[in-house]
């Protein structure tokens, strides 16, 4: 089973809140995106990835205290507010759980050729001297 599956609309939500540009993708762009968030998580032991999917749940249903809607029913400015609130939380988990979903957001946006090339990333196997 693909680890995103069960969590996808929550996990493009997020990743579109990190990224805003992220909303343009087309289906073929966030199937990359997602393709190396699942490789990544393939190399890391099944109990992180349940715990990747739990607090990517967790995200989903924890604004109906706050705000009483589902993350994915909120607007930018309040999805925003909310993962603010996860990324300040005074409980470590939560940080930690938002800092690790955070970081998949980012790689599975910025790992594509098209998201490393928006941001002027060109990988060279000469490291920094090929910048002189």
């Amino acid at each position: 089973m693909s680890s995103l599956a069960p969590v996808r609309p929550v996990f493009r939500a997020l990743v579109c809140t990190v990224v805003p540009d992220a909303a343009s993708l087309d289906e073929r762009s966030w199937n990359d995106a997602e393709r190396l968030v699942e490789a990544a998580l393939a190399m890391r032991p099944a109990n992180l990835q349940r715990r990747v999917r739990l607090f990517l749940r967790f995200i989903e249903w924890a604004p109906l205290a706050r705000y009483g809607r589902r993350f994915t029913s909120l607007d930018a400015e309040r999805r925003a507010r909310f993962l603010t609130s996860l990324q300040d939380h005074p409980v470590q988990l939560i940080r930690l759980g938002f800092w690790g979903v955070r970081a998949l957001a980012l790689m599975g946006y910025y790992g594509r050729p098209e998201g490393a090339k928006a941001i002027g990333y060109a990988a060279d196997a000469r490291g920094w001297e090929a910048l002189g």
